[in-house]
């Protein structure tokens, strides 16, 4: 089955890659997946105290991830699956896209304020002609039912 890879973050433009994904799924008899990364530089501290945070950060990844997961399921009847990773996040998610092979598409939300896009855009567009898998870039500004038209 292909899967749609979409990135969690804390990102205003994530809501709309979810459902982009979602729905494209929906559609196309594909699944998605939702991969977090958590950055090392959270764990920098004596072990237990990065042990007690990494555990925190999984399960604010969770407990957002189950939020998106509930409206896929019920809006769209598409079962999402979770992969949470630590590391560089362009590292990871490069790493995610290599090593699962039903990754078919990367979906990218677009920031909209003047810093641009979002860094993850900005680095993943820069590399995108050496990607095994095509981006998808959608717009923050979109609405819900702009997105139901073009899916």
């Amino acid at each position: 089955m292909r899967k749609f890879l979409v990135v969690l973050d804390d990102s205003r433009e994530c809501l709309n890659a979810m459902r982009f994904a979602a729905m494209r799924a929906a559609h196309t008899g594909g699944g998605v997946q939702v991969l977090s990364v958590i950055p090392p530089d959270e764990f920098n501290h004596w072990i237990g105290v990065g042990e007690v945070m990494r555990a925190e950060a999984r399960e604010r990844i969770e407990a957002h991830f189950n939020v998106f997961a509930k409206w896929m399921r019920d809006k769209q009847n598409v079962d999402p699956e979770l992969v949470i990773r630590e590391g560089v996040p362009l590292d990871e998610i490069l790493a995610q896209v290599r090593e699962d092979r039903e990754i078919g598409v990367m979906v990218l939300g677009a920031g909209t304020g003047r810093k641009g896009p979002g860094p993850l855009v900005t680095s993943l567009t820069k590399s995108a002609g050496t990607l095994p898998v095509p981006i998808t870039i959608v717009p923050g500004e979109l609405s819900k039912e702009q997105l139901e038209a073009i899916t």
